[in-house]
């Protein structure tokens, strides 16, 4: 895995063969006053005035300028903010695992009492892996593909514990994953990265890291793009894995919900340096900072109560190539003035102490409070959320039936016997039902394997189903034929999950938007460069835009133009695959807010797949939730969320992280838990059976039909539906 100067990523390997790649070359500068406070434990970690520069063939990038952090033995620190904004960039400094053309160049990274900023590369490595264990964002990138599993988790006791032989490691190696809750640890010793689910990789990432017991865990985006449950089940092994060996932790996400559910500081940072940090429950209850309000305010979970417009951040974060004046975050605010734009303002504590008080938080929470703002959000006044108020959410009407699954099944062959004969199939859908009508958004919801994007490709024409039909506005699309089916592809697009992947790097964006015109025969020359610039400027990208490569946009800016790409054709339907799920909140809302703006203006219906409940609660009108390819419920979004039917959707809601500390603990909360089975073997009956707390003898051996206890098209497919939900809506 290589790095840039985009995403800051590297690698303990690349550090070893390159130890001249980290080599710091120091210009001291006179570091900001860090986050000693009275009475605290001495600092496991003291981060003071950092700053990192990017070196490349034509510039040179200002990465961290000035950040300073403290962090206690045991204790959790999270840093979040917008991509680029520098939360990588200082996690990897305390390894000394910048990209290429990286150094330090002013400040101290004290681990210990020892400087890791000077350190040299034999001290670095020594580090690494041993007191200092880190997890990576992608955890199939960050592992070894040659190697099995096992060797990969021994290797750091081979490293780092000179008295051990290969043997007693492996044994270690294997206690580790069955301490991070491995299934079947044993056999899993002998597998190789691609023979695991996500979940499991991301398992085997967190047992190398604990190997050899370090004092400090850093976990980069830990949980990105994994579904409630697998992300609630690795975020609980790490809060566990932390209070048995002690271990302090840098938690670096952009999702808040796990913010407020796991650490207990915050740093919000900004362009390379520290906006905000407090105790998470204070900068939840009264962030004071304008840019920890606007990214409150983002939250799909905030426009939903209030039925407004996603709150977007206008603008971008500032380029870093050369140090903005004044505060870096004037440009974006509706609250800077003059002096703003002048004279940047220093991190400062709280001085409204009382304020904190007054809150339930205490006095020591309001020291601890410290933001660089000339402006900051008042106590008293309002809510950090109200403050800045979107307009209210258009509603649309939906029409007649656009597309109508009846009994979908999709079926997988399961390769590996003798002669190339089947071992059996996998049931990827199982007998889906549907209707979404004209100019509506219906959300498709559940874990990872349950058939979501299975079923989105087979509506996409990328998959034949097994058996059932596939009715798009009346017609039957079995019965097309070859040109009838050419033709018809137009009428329904494909928004991919990974918008960098689904587009080739070696096309300008100009060719890339008119090669499905191309395809399909679709007007002029002439035509075809008026309908991409028209694409451009409906997703808001400068008509520029056409002359550059993919690789040169941000990943928002990538995702509008898979939007636009989705969209040349004018398609009728929109299949949109987890299109939001890498993204952070600011961006996440951009092309939230624009899929629904363009859905009012050309009059487009989404089936829209995503493991993120409150994405799916803010856009959708109709929700369907899939269990291991079943569809065991669905109806309109309001009542699946509010009054949920089937103990599965229940378990879903409970699972999700709040962005809100005091509802994080609530008592009635029962998240779900236990593996998903096989969808080789899937369970007889119910298919939820096993991982159900109100299943019976019934279940097993009969299938629940679909009833509709609640009317008004709220479906369930359940024995023993939820017939008074105790669940307070928490999505």
């Amino acid at each position: 895995m290589t790095g840039d100067a985009g995403d800051g990523k590297g690698t303990a390997a690349e550090a070893k063969d390159h130890p001249d790649m980290t080599e710091p070359q120091l210009d001291m500068t006179e570091p900001q006053v860090t986050d000693a406070r009275p009475g605290a434990p001495g600092p496991l970690l003291s981060i003071e005035g950092l700053h990192v520069d990017i070196a490349s063939r034509d510039r040179t990038v200002h990465a961290l300028d000035g950040v300073s952090l403290d962090l206690a033995p045991g204790e959790a620190l999270g840093i979040v903010g917008e991509s680029g904004c520098g939360k990588t960039m200082t996690a990897l400094s305390v390894l000394g695992l910048l990209p290429p053309g990286g150094r330090v160049t002013g400040g101290r990274i004290l681990f210990d009492g020892e400087d890791l900023a000077t350190a040299s590369a034999p001290t670095l490595q020594n580090v690494r892996g041993n007191t200092v264990g880190m997890v990576f964002q992608d955890p199939l990138t960050s592992l070894n593909p040659t190697m099995p599993i096992g060797a990969q988790v021994a290797e750091p006791l081979l490293l780092h514990r000179a008295d051990l032989g290969r043997k007693e490691a492996w044994a270690r190696a294997h206690d580790m994953l069955r301490l991070v809750g491995m299934p079947q640890p044993a056999e899993r010793m002998k597998a190789y990265p691609h023979q695991l689910s996500g979940g499991m990789r991301q398992r085997v990432a967190i047992a190398m890291a604990l190997v050899c017991e370090p004092k400090l865990l850093i976990a980069d985006e830990p949980t990105t793009a994994l579904d409630v449950t697998t992300q609630h089940q690795i975020l609980e092994l790490i809060d566990s894995l932390r209070a048995t060996l002690g271990m302090a932790m840098i938690l670096v996400t952009h999702d808040l919900g796990v913010i407020a559910n796991r650490v207990d500081r915050v740093a919000v940072m900004y362009a390379g340096r520290v906006a905000e940090q407090a105790p998470v429950r204070a900068l939840f209850a009264r962030p004071r900072h304008r840019y920890t309000e606007a990214l409150f305010a983002a939250l799909p979970e905030r426009a939903a109560e209030r039925g407004t417009e996603l709150h977007t951040i206008l603008g971008l974060p500032p380029s870093l190539t050369t140090r903005p004046t004044g505060c870096r975050f004037a440009p974006r605010c509706a609250f800077a003035t003059d002096a703003c734009r002048e004279r940047e303002p220093d991190l400062a504590a709280d001085a409204e102490l009382g304020a904190g008080a007054d809150a339930g938080l205490g006095a020591e929470a309001g020291a601890a409070h410290r933001f660089a703002c000339f402006h900051p959000v008042p106590y008293g006044d309002a809510p950090a959320e109200e403050v800045v108020t979107p307009p209210p959410a258009a509603a649309t009407e939906p029409g007649g039936v656009l597309l109508r699954l009846d009994a979908l099944t999709k079926e997988f062959p399961l390769p590996g016997g003798p002669f190339g004969r089947r071992r059996g199939t996998v049931s990827a859908v199982g007998g889906v039902s549907l209707t979404v009508r004209r100019g509506e958004t219906y959300g498709m919801v559940g874990e990872s394997g349950c058939g979501k994007t299975t079923l989105g490709r087979i509506v996409a024409g990328l998959e034949e189903p097994t058996a059932g039909t596939v009715r798009f506005d009346g017609r039957d699309l079995a019965g097309l034929t070859r040109a009838e089916r050419r033709a018809h592809r137009r009428r329904i697009q494909l928004m991919f999950q990974d918008s960098t992947a689904a587009m080739d790097p070696r096309m300008r964006v100009g060719e890339i938007l008119r090669e499905p015109l191309v395809i399909q025969g679709v007007g002029s020359r002439a035509d075809r460069e008026r309908r991409t610039a028209e694409l451009l400027d409906a997703v808001g990208l400068p008509r520029g835009a056409v002359h550059r490569y993919p690789h040169e946009f941000s990943g928002g800016q990538r995702q509008r133009l898979g939007l636009a790409r989705a969209l040349t054709l004018s398609p009728d339907l929109v299949v949109a695959d987890e299109p939001v799920s890498a993204l952070d909140v600011s961006v996440q809302a951009q092309i939230l807010n624009l899929m629904r703006e363009l859905q009012r203006e050309h009059g487009l219906t989404y089936l829209f797949i995503s493991h993120d409940l409150a994405v799916i609660r803010h856009l959708a009108d109709t929700v369907g939730v899939m269990y291991l390819g079943k569809l065991v419920e669905s109806g309109p979004a309001e009542r699946v969320y509010a009054s949920p039917l089937h103990p599965y959707t229940r378990g879903l809601l409970d699972t999700v992280n709040v962005p809100d500390p005091a509802a994080a603990s609530a008592a009635d909360r029962a998240p779900l838990s236990g593996e998903t089975p096989s969808a080789s073997r899937p369970p007889s009956g119910c298919r939820f059976r096993t991982r159900c707390p109100l299943a019976q003898e019934v279940c097993a051996t009969t299938e629940p039909p679909v009833t509709t206890p609640s009317g008004e098209g709220h479906q369930v497919a359940c024995h023993f539906p939820l017939t008074a939900s105790r669940l307070t809506s928490v999505v």
